[in-house]
């Protein structure tokens, strides 16, 4: 994509010498008034032509840096005064010159910005799009590859709207990046907005911007998204959340591929490729009246449906070892290896937050795995899965006795630790491995009842276990030990706490 050379002419001062200029630095040149100042922000340089009217450059200076972001900004006029150079500069232009005499200087800079944003597209092309090539996009599933197929298809259409639908945690994103480094719109940005996040009152401010003075506390003018997106690629995520208002707002501007701030009395163009994502089922939201139609149909140019994991099992182990490399390597700990039952695991849980939860599960692993061997109890997800290690169905004591004994042994034989990690005391760890929950202590673990204090309310007896209610502090005095307790007990048998 050809770099843009913006000119803001204060007045018509040498406005013969910048196409020449711009064309030796393969740059196309467009001429604008100080009065329009949207869509600053996708140029690569803005010059500032002021010759005649210095006294004017340096208000024009403060609203085109405050419209533009980081593009350079350079002033053309017609005194050699080095204190009105200093006052620009200080407004925020990056550079002064005074033409004819500064011909030359003024070339050679525009020349030397034009390459360093040239190169700066390069470097942003040649650092992001390795990362979403889509040879790195593991999935061997039919829908998968089919979506992934499509996907590498429509991705030099760099026009056409794309709409990603999927649950949470397949991937919208990623495919996202992928098509706008992939694509020809590479170089430019891409700026990523999720509409779930958007307050009600600002949707429209950020989307769209606003001009100084449209509402309380706009002090100064502010670009919208489509405005900073313009020349590349625009991912409004979780699009299905938009008010019907802004909605239908949104659908103007993708019609015209124009986009008026708020205050403002006038629209300017934006060029900015629209890539949508939803986990909302868009065409059943539209026939609620959730969701507009004719938005929908403007969005599903190009539909890209990405299935869950738990439809794609043969991916599941491949993309688990791919995050345990991954995240070691990070991290910095030595590599993690999946036993088998540990893959068994994997494939059997159902994975409702897909291939986010899947990550989010291998890096737990990888930060608490101490070997190089990735121990099968070690994948175990929210639901807390045990890998068959407990009797199921069995009577609550044999399950609390299984627990008892996996615990103690995964932490080595280390009975305290395993009681830590159980929540209970090591006694009552040892009742639980003599015999489950209601057995009585070894001899050698048996302990005598204190005698109980005078204010005691009421006292409970079951077999050698005493439990007693104190009225002020609400403690529980259970075997000699104390333990804080929000409400009563239910029982004495308990089961593990």
């Amino acid at each position: 994509m050809p770099q843009k050379v913006e000119i803001i002419g204060i007045t018509s001062s040498f406005e013969h010498i910048w196409a020449p200029v711009a064309e030796s630095s393969e740059a196309i040149v467009h001429f604008r008034m100080p009065s329009e100042l949207t869509g600053l922000a996708d140029a690569s340089v803005i010059i500032i032509a002021a010759g005649g009217a210095e006294s004017e450059a340096r208000s024009t200076v403060i609203a085109v840096a405050a419209a533009c972001g980081e593009v350079p900004i350079a002033v053309a006029g017609a005194l050699p005064d080095h204190r009105l150079a200093l006052e620009l500069v200080h407004a925020g232009a990056d550079d002064y010159f005074a033409l004819p005499g500064d011909m030359k200087a003024v070339a050679d800079w525009l020349t030397l910005q034009v390459q360093h944003h040239r190169r700066s597209e390069a470097g942003n092309v040649a650092l992001h799009q390795p990362r979403f090539d889509y040879s790195h996009i593991i999935g061997h599933r039919t829908g998968l590859r089919a979506a992934l197929e499509l996907t590498s298809r429509i991705t030099q259409h760099g026009d056409a709207n794309v709409l990603i639908t999927g649950e949470t945690g397949t991937g919208k994103e990623m495919i996202a990046h992928a098509i706008h480094y992939n694509g020809p719109r590479a170089g430019r940005t891409l700026v990523e907005v999720n509409c779930s996040a958007l307050p009600a009152t600002l949707v429209e401010a950020e989307l769209f911007g606003y001009e100084a003075g449209a509402f309380t506390d706009a002090r100064a003018a502010k670009p919208g998204l489509f405005e900073i997106a313009s020349g590349g690629t625009l991912f409004l995520d979780e699009v299905g959340e938009l008010a019907l208002d802004v909605q239908a707002k949104l659908l103007r501007v993708l019609d015209d591929k124009r986009v008026r701030r708020l205050g403002a009395t006038h629209s300017v163009p934006v060029d900015a490729r629209i890539v949508a994502a939803t986990n909302v089922n868009l065409a059943a939201a539209a026939r609620d009246k959730r969701f507009r139609h004719d938005l929908f149909y403007r969005l599903d140019v190009f539909g890209i449906h990405l299935p869950p994991l738990r439809d794609r099992a043969e991916d599941i182990v491949p993309i688990a070892e791919h995050f345990a490399r991954q995240l070691s390597d990070r991290h910095g700990v030595p590599r993690l290896e999946l036993g088998e039952n540990a893959k068994r695991l994997l494939r059997q849980h159902t994975w409702p937050g897909n291939v986010r939860e899947l990550r989010n599960v291998m890096e737990r692993a990888v930060l608490l795995g101490d070997t190089a061997l990735l121990l099968p109890d070690d994948a175990t997800t929210g639901e807390q899965q045990t890998g068959g290690t407990l009797p199921f169905p069995a009577d609550m004591d044999s399950i609390q006795q299984a627990a008892a004994r996996a615990m103690v042994e995964r932490h080595r034989g280390n009975k305290s630790a395993a009681a830590s990690a159980l929540g209970i005391s090591r006694k009552r760890l040892y009742s639980l491995l003599h015999g489950g929950g209601n057995a009585p202590l070894p001899a050698s673990y048996r302990t005598v009842t204190p005698r109980l204090p005078s204010f005691v309310q009421e006292t409970v007896h079951s077999k050698d276990r005493r439990t007693a209610k104190l009225p002020a502090s609400g403690a529980w005095l259970t075997s000699g030990r104390t333990e804080s307790r929000q409400s009563d007990p239910v029982s004495v048998g308990n089961p593990i706490r």
